[in-house]
């Protein structure tokens, strides 16, 4: 059952990091998406990870091409996801499948989102993930994550193993002091801004 006033918090919260997050001109996310990917690429959790789910980037999210392009020259094996009955609540949930080459092996999906080719590319279990790189609009210090409402990086994360690292990336005005938590709610471990890597606790 959802927390009373929850849900209005979180429209209110939503819209308010958006505009702020569009306010940003494009010269000053690209500065800030290199400053989140260097930070991302030091990090030893990912740079160990065998296997990462990360995203392409939509509108104006934090530009994800660089770090993805180093994990996979690394050799590391990169998923990416891809919506699933998107028109049905119950059972819409995210895909995932093994990319070798972004511009070849994906195609544009719902929302012009960039998505993998399942024709050309190999499906994953959400268990065999080391790291799963989170997209989000608002996120605390305990790691609460706040996203657009639709619930599929809730239901992935909820398949993923314990030991697997969940690290959110976004630029600090989406960072706040409490995000508003239901019971079907997951948590990042690691949330990384342009200022550098917090461990949540």
């Amino acid at each position: 059952m959802p927390v009373p006033g929850t849900g209005e918090s979180k429209r209110t919260l939503r819209t308010r990091i958006l505009a702020a997050r569009a306010a940003l001109g494009p010269a000053e996310r690209a500065r800030r998406s290199a400053s989140i990917s260097a930070h991302l690429i030091a990090l030893p959790e990912l740079g160990e990870a065998r296997l990462i789910a990360a995203y392409l980037a939509f509108g104006d999210e934090f530009d994800s091409t660089l770090p993805i392009a180093h994990w996979l020259v690394q050799g590391q094996r990169i998923a990416l996801p891809r919506m699933v009955d998107h028109h049905l609540p119950a059972s819409r949930h995210l895909a995932l499948h093994t990319v070798i080459d972004i511009a070849r092996d994906t195609v544009a999906g719902r929302w012009g989102i960039r998505e993998p080719d399942p024709q050309r590319c190999a499906p994953v279990r959400v268990d065999q993930l080391d790291a799963v790189l989170v997209p989000g609009v608002a996120f605390d210090a305990t790691g609460a994550r706040l996203g657009h409402g639709a619930g599929y990086y809730d239901r992935l994360l909820a398949g993923v193993r314990p030991d697997c690292v969940r690290v959110a990336a976004a630029f600090s005005l989406q960072c706040i002091e409490q995000v508003p938590m239901e019971p079907h709610d997951r948590r990042v471990t690691l949330l990384v801004t342009e200022d550098g890597p917090l461990r949540c606790a």
